[in-house]
């Protein structure tokens, strides 16, 4: 077939998707009616991962399987619309990395909120504000996310996903290196990039900041200044990326919850997040863990905090694969709970196996 030939070709078969898509997006439209008679959430985790599993399983190439889930989430961003449009917090401004990972999560068809903290995330889907929320909970280089594990302690809310996204770190600025005074960013982002600004700038101040939207908004209006942040941030602050990928270690990964009024279904390949405190006895944490490990429960996570209610007691937020729903898993809680003052599950929700 000749270059125009192909693209004839091409052209028809546009016509024929635009076609498919919209007669899928009419049976969206009765989806949404049935839900909104019933009161079901509009985002069901378990639904997402049904529809990737099984259009990655029909695909047979040669588009690989990333490019397909990426044209997916858009028509569920859009189904999203259809039935109903979510809002959705995040921890902000604009240009944030909790911004672009909710936007990768969840598509442009959306509604979404900036939060000034992340507490505030907790509280607007408490309240019915926002329907879901995404809070950053651990990343592989700076461990936990104190300000989510104290808001878990303290909210009702419940954990429906979780979002797994490679972090690069950039410089970003309106002027060469060599004219770079300052740098502004998050105190965990300097840390990440400690080897490469030491290299690159010496007696440059590096300024902490709120978060790397704010410094990259803060580098846009001074001369002279730089931020670190991400490529969104460049393009919405208008900043060109001076130099890019500059943290220190590649495999640079943070965990985002998603927070919700109510969990996920279960889907056989699920996790689980309980909070709970031990009883004021020796070898109390050893106990619960033994309790795990007897219902052969496998942890994926473990984190402590202080309780901001009692001194010297601490609480323990543990990530293990199972759904609640599950009989082993119910098993090894009831027994746990005989070893604790306060056992709560905070969620289950389908296990995150691919970097956005």
């Amino acid at each position: 077939m000749t270059l125009d030939e192909l693209r004839n070709r091409i052209d028809e078969l546009d016509v024929e998707l635009v076609r498919l898509l919209n007669e899928r997006a009419q049976v969206v439209v009765e989806v949404g009616k049935l839900k909104n008679k019933t009161d079901r959430p509009i985002y069901a985790p378990d639904r997402e991962k049904q529809v990737f599993d099984r259009i990655t399983k029909a695909n047979q190439g040669p588009l690989p399987d990333k490019c397909l889930m990426a044209i997916w989430r858009e028509l569920m961003s859009g189904s999203f619309f259809l039935e109903r449009p979510l809002r959705i917090g995040y921890l902000g401004p604009q240009g944030s990395f909790s911004h672009t990972a909710a936007m990768m999560k969840f598509g442009q068809s959306v509604e979404y909120e900036s939060l000034t903290d992340i507490q505030s995330i907790f509280d607007e889907v408490s309240k019915g504000h926002c329907d879901l929320g995404l809070a950053p909970v651990e990343n592989t280089m700076g461990g936990g996310v104190i300000e989510t594990l104290d808001a878990l302690a303290d909210s009702d809310v419940k954990i429906c996903a979780e979002v797994l996204m490679a972090i690069h770190h950039n410089l970003l600025a309106k002027c060469g290196l060599e004219q770079i005074e300052k740098i502004y960013s998050k105190p965990e982002v300097f840390a990440q990039c400690r080897s490469w600004l030491g290299a690159t700038f010496k007696g440059t101040a590096t300024i902490p900041v709120a978060s790397t939207s704010k410094a990259a908004q803060m580098a846009a209006e001074e001369p002279n200044t730089a931020a670190i942040g991400s490529r969104v941030a460049a393009e919405l602050y208008g900043l060109p990326v001076v130099c890019e990928n500059i943290e220190d270690n590649p495999n640079n990964i943070t965990r985002f919850l998603v927070l919700s009024r109510q969990d996920a279904k279960p889907t056989d390949d699920d996790k689980t997040a309980v909070l709970f405190s031990t009883a004021h006895k020796a070898g109390a944490l050893v106990d619960v863990l033994e309790v795990f490990k007897r219902h052969q429960i496998n942890l994926t996570n473990i984190e402590s905090r202080p309780s901001r209610k009692r001194q010297w007691e601490y609480y323990f937020f543990v990530d293990f694969l199972g759904h609640r729903l599950q009989k082993k898993v119910q098993d090894g809680l009831a027994e746990v709970s005989r070893h604790c003052l306060h056992l709560s599950i905070l969620g289950s929700f389908p296990r995150a196996t691919v970097l956005l």
